[in-house]
């Protein structure tokens, strides 16, 4: 059957949803083009089906095809940003990385490699997980391409800066302190969004901080609001080459419940999805979804949110590519977010109970 497919400036988009229904066709991430279909891609979004480092509960290797097939309701234009990302650029699926599910030092190897494949020529990669263990191979590959070390901003409910599970270390736990041991991070521009829950010690957190991070706990995020977690951030990395991994599990349960370590009392998917939208015009190189396990979702839910995330991401990058990082005004509710007075807090705030993190714009330096 043929594709009757949108067209624009070039660029090949989704299937037209007036005269091929959004639940018929095959389930490529919002009903794009392939990547063996088109010339060049500026985006490709690529799955990762690993999960042999989680901790927990297994299933996110099944996480890939669960976001592609809940993204048949994404529609090309973005009213937030004003953006119609798939116009902008060129953006095409490009298919699951085949990697050993038996062996992670493999797994690991052959990811590296395959970004750095997948990139060679321009191209940034959205990827969808897989669990958390896949970040270091992302982040080494997007190092490598910047030609240094890069600012990462990670949304998780938990460190990821662990040393070792059973003596293992390349775990979905772990994948953030190799990556600052082995130098691919730029320890002056790093920092969790949305941590919470129990550890299994302070020195966790004190690990964390001596390895450079800063941290905005999920509490800070109900406290202080998006527009000041946003602003912190922003202050914090600046212009330098970003990298944005998003664990799903920053969400609260009831936004994703299909996950492999869930943590009650996370943000929101709206929070996660405003928060991106206002870190417009930041030098986006590339970024992960992971720890989507539908086994453990209900109606979608999970799926839905890691879809309208990875979207964001997407528009991100099309937003750049379009001059997003220029000082041309721009329209929609991210530019709106932008340009709002915000109240700051004054020096020294805190909240009763939201200690574990950052509580003023110091903490998060």
């Amino acid at each position: 059957m043929k594709e009757l497919r949108i067209e624009n400036n070039g660029n090949l988009g989704p299937l037209d949803s007036s005269r091929i229904p959004r639940y018929a066709g095959a389930a490529t991430f919002a009903r794009l083009p392939r990547l063996d279909q088109v010339e060049h891609a500026h985006v490709a979004v690529v799955g990762v089906p690993f999960d042999s480092g989680v901790s927990y509960r297994p299933g996110a290797r099944f996480g890939a095809n669960h976001v592609r097939e809940a993204s048949r309701l994404l529609r090309p234009y973005n009213p937030a940003w004003d953006v119609s990302p798939f116009e902008n650029i060129q953006v095409a699926d490009a298919g699951d990385m085949a990697v050993n599910p038996f062996n992670i030092n493999e797994a690991i190897e052959t990811i590296q490699q395959d970004a750095l494949d997948l990139t060679a020529n321009g191209t940034k990669l959205v990827t969808l997980g897989g669990d958390h263990t896949i970040a270091l191979p992302l982040l080494r590959a997007a190092a490598e391409r910047s030609g240094g070390p890069i600012a990462m901003l990670h949304f998780d409910a938990h460190l990821d800066t662990w040393d070792t599970y059973f003596g293992a270390e390349y775990t979905h736990g772990t994948p953030f302190r190799r990556a600052v041991e082995e130098g691919i991070l730029d320890t002056e521009a790093i920092s969790h969004v949305g941590t919470r829950g129990p550890l299994y010690g302070k020195k966790d957190l004190d690990d964390d901080h001596r390895f450079g991070f800063g941290v905005v706990t999920s509490a800070d995020v109900y406290y202080q609001g998006v527009l000041e977690t946003v602003a912190k951030i922003r202050d914090r990395i600046g212009s330098r080459p970003l990298y944005i991994s998003v664990d799903i599990d920053v969400l609260d349960p009831a936004h994703a419940p299909g996950t492999g370590t869930p943590e009650a009392g996370g943000i929101t998917s709206r929070e996660l999805m405003e928060i991106i939208r206002g870190l417009r015009g930041m030098n986006l190189i590339g970024a992960d979804v992971v720890e989507v396990a539908p086994a453990y979702d209900h109606a979608d839910i999970t799926g839905v949110a890691g879809s309208h995330v990875a979207y964001e991401l997407v528009t991100l990058l099309a937003d750049n590519a379009d001059g997003g990082g220029s000082s041309v005004p721009r329209n929609g509710y991210a530019a709106q977010a932008l340009g709002a007075d915000r109240k700051k807090q004054p020096a020294g705030f805190s909240v009763p109970g939201a200690s574990q993190g950052a509580t003023s714009d110091e903490d998060v330096q």
